[in-house]
């Protein structure tokens, strides 16, 4: 398999020929280290089929193993109109496989640039990765998976569990549409340059039947909630809900207990309550 892929110049000589430095502005961190974006690629599973939307490319590492591991097709979304020329080299050596699209990908709506399946699979810029991540969860059904590299303390706030201090809002919005899996970490030293802080590779599997409909108005209803209970995080849910007029009682729920002992179901009943009262 390896002795039929096309030779590619180094990485290092890619982002030198075209002078990519990276941009602090930007969130850019390259990792060239194609042991690592081989591993990232292969977590996301089998991809034979697929259609896969990569944010971020850069100079095009990811983007050369996703290409390698025998994806269907990739389309790269990159706002920095100095790597386009390298990407396009790429394209030129995979031109029935790679589409290279200039923009910002929080102005762009990644379903109408392919059909399913579709899969995210992205080292994702740190300043953008939540609202991202939201965006594209708001059609959550539109994805077999994301594959995604972030910042570690991103990741363990996705991941986090009741009673746990990283448990929050973000973690109660994602498990509320996905299944959630830390996968691996990433040493900062992999990267160029190096970011002040270590990253990690999480999945997320959209559920068949999430816990609660998945409507307008309940992403209102339990964004609203979510932010009552967590933005005042350390007093009890009969205080920091008082506003919201639930009646904690009816539902069963200990009106003593903070945000952090409630579990997802908890919330999605709360917010369903919520809509109910309001």
């Amino acid at each position: 398999m390896a002795s039929s892929q096309p030779e590619l110049p180094p990485l290092r000589e890619v982002i030198a020929r075209h002078n990519l430095s990276a941009r602090h502005a930007l969130g850019q961190h390259y990792l060239l280290d194609s042991n690592i974006t081989d591993r990232m690629v292969r977590t996301a599973g089998n991809l034979t089929g697929n259609h896969v939307i990569e944010i971020g490319p850069g100079p095009g590492g990811l983007t050369r193993s996703l290409l390698k591991q025998g994806t269907r097709h990739v389309t790269a979304i990159e706002r920095d109109s100095r790597c386009i020329p390298a990407l396009k080299e790429l394209q030129q050596v995979y031109p029935d496989r790679l589409t290279v699209i200039e923009g910002d990908a929080l102005k762009i709506d990644p379903v109408a640039l392919c059909a399913k399946p579709r899969k995210i699979i992205a080292n994702l810029p740190y300043n953008i990765a939540t609202p991202l991540i939201i965006g594209w969860l708001r059609n959550a059904g539109e994805w077999d998976s994301l594959t995604l590299m972030l910042q570690k303390e991103v990741a363990e706030r996705i991941a986090g569990k009741p009673n746990m201090k990283s448990y929050g809002r973000l973690s109660v919005i994602v498990q509320w549409l996905c299944a959630v899996k830390l996968e691996f970490n990433v040493n900062k030293q992999a990267f160029v340059p190096p970011p002040k802080v270590m990253s990690s590779v999480i999945s997320l599997t959209p559920h068949n039947k999430p816990e609660w409909p998945v409507t307008a108005i309940s992403w209102t209803a339990l964004e609203t909630v979510t932010q009552a209970a967590f933005g005042q995080r350390r007093k009890m849910i009969r205080s920091s809900l008082k506003p919201l007029g639930i009646n904690l009682e009816a539902l069963g729920i200990d009106p003593k207990i903070r945000a952090e002992n409630l579990s997802i179901k908890d919330f999605c009943r709360l917010a369903e309550a919520y809509v109910e009262s309001n």
